[in-house]
C-alpha cells in the first residue's frame, strides 16, 4: 500500500500541463498589478487590478509564437479589476503577454 501511495505521489507532477507565462509591463506610473493564468492548453488569461485612484486604459497583447498576436483593450476603473482572455488554435507552449496601461 505504501508503494502504491508513493507511486501516485511521484506521478502528480506529470499531470500538470501548465505552460510558462512571461509578462512585460509598461504601467506609466499607475498602481496596476496583474495575475496571469493558464486557463486551458489553448487559452490564456490575465486579471488586471487597478489599486490607484485614476481609471486606466490598458492594452494586452497575447503572443503564442507562430500564431498572430491577439490584442485586447480593457478599461480598468479605479479600485476595480478586469479580465482579458485569448484563445489560440494551437496548444500553447510558452505565452508572452505585453501589458501597457495609461491613465484615462
Amino acid at each position: 500500500m505504501k508503494k502504491l501511495c508513493c507511486l501516485v505521489l511521484a506521478m502528480l507532477p506529470l499531470t500538470a500541463f501548465a505552460y510558462p507565462i512571461d509578462v512585460t509591463k509598461q504601467l506609466n506610473g499607475l498602481s496596476i498589478d496583474y495575475n496571469a493564468y493558464d486557463t486551458d492548453n489553448d487559452i490564456a488569461s490575465i486579471q488586471v487590478n487597478n489599486y490607484g485612484t485614476v481609471d486606466a486604459n490598458c492594452t494586452v497583447v497575447f503572443n503564442n509564437g507562430p500564431e498572430a498576436p491577439r490584442t485586447r483593450k480593457i478599461e480598468v476603473p479605479a479600485g476595480k479589476h478586469k479580465n482579458a482572455t485569448a484563445k489560440f488554435t494551437r496548444t500553447i507552449i510558452k505565452m508572452r503577454i505585453e501589458l501597457t496601461c495609461s491613465p484615462k
